[in-house]
């Protein structure tokens, strides 16, 4: 492991930040388990079944499905309900562009503390996790694993990306093809930086035929709205390396902050049009609150 993988992953995935999200995964099966939603409906393949009640046997019915321990305490014939639970395959895609590292490491590292908590649940629930790359394609960095012990390579993988280049958002999302024979959870993590403003709302129409549920978290620093600049200013466009020189007055500062609250307004109103859940979350915001915030506006992974 490079050298400043391993510091990453120490500021990152200490022990206590993997405790809390253990006892988070425990607080979530509870709530699976009060709320006995039952499957959600879907047309993929691939359900287990998990016991839910008891009810009277009846004639003609399989004898074999008789709880003959039951029958042994009670004297009486009885057969197992079960509710069918379907099996998920959780796809991460992370942003790995240069936007999302520089200037403002707090991106990198917000980014990757959801996509390894997202994982954990995943894991946590016996459900498939992908792990995938977008810069200028999606690539795919960990083929999906199963079972909680898998978390270390989530956390291996993770902090081994490197990030770096040009974001290109369409084509990444054209080229990504889950899987259309299982249900699927898609979360996409990026500040949804592409090559012009117009590059996020477009690509939100190709996300809309990937199968299944679909998150949009977009990772953002306040200072990417607000910049403080005023007067001659010179900017490195961290992506593509061009440099430019302005000279900047307070009305144009706010025409830019203007423009970039029409840019997430638009892309917000995109994934609403095409039903995708869209959320914005600060850099430098609290983790833990704004994870639980993204959970608790619905998603199948945490049976909600």
């Amino acid at each position: 492991m490079p050298e400043d993988a391993s510091i990453v992953r120490e500021d990152l995935f200490d022990s206590a930040f993997l405790d809390r999200l253990r006892s988070l995964a425990v607080r979530l099966r509870k709530r699976r388990a009060l709320s006995r939603r039952g499957t959600q409906s879907s047309p993929a393949t691939g359900f287990s079944r998990e016991f839910k009640d008891y009810r009277h046997y009846t004639p003609r019915e399989d004898y074999r499905a008789i709880d003959w321990r039951l029958y042994a305490r009670l004297d009486k014939l009885f057969v197992r309900l079960y509710e069918e639970t379907q099996e998920l395959n959780l796809h991460l895609l992370i942003d790995t562009s240069g936007s999302m590292s520089q200037p403002y490491g707090g991106k990198r590292r917000q980014a990757l503390r959801f996509a390894v908590a997202l994982a954990y649940l995943g894991l946590a629930a016996q459900q498939r996790v992908s792990l995938y790359s977008l810069s200028d394609t999606v690539r795919q960095e960990l083929p999906p694993v199963r079972g909680q012990g898998s978390i270390e390579k989530i956390i291996q993988t993770v902090t081994r990306l490197k990030f770096g280049g040009l974001t290109d958002l369409q084509r990444s999302f054209a080229d990504f093809h889950p899987n259309r024979q299982r249900y699927g959870v898609i979360f996409v993590i990026s500040d949804f930086f592409g090559r012009d403003v117009s590059t996020a709302a477009e690509s939100v129409k190709r996300a809309a035929v990937w199968p299944g549920e679909c998150h949009f978290l977009q990772i953002l620093h306040p200072e990417e709205r607000s910049p403080v600049l005023e007067g001659e200013v010179e900017l490195d466009e961290v992506e593509t390396g061009e440099r430019r020189r302005f000279w900047l007055t307070r009305r144009d500062v706010q025409r830019y902050t203007d423009a970039f609250d029409a840019f997430c307004d638009e892309l917000s109103r995109e994934c609403a049009a095409h039903q995708i859940d869209f959320m914005q979350c600060g850099a430098e915001e609290p983790f833990e609150q704004r994870f639980l915030d993204l959970l608790n506006r619905g998603t199948a992974l945490a049976g909600a």
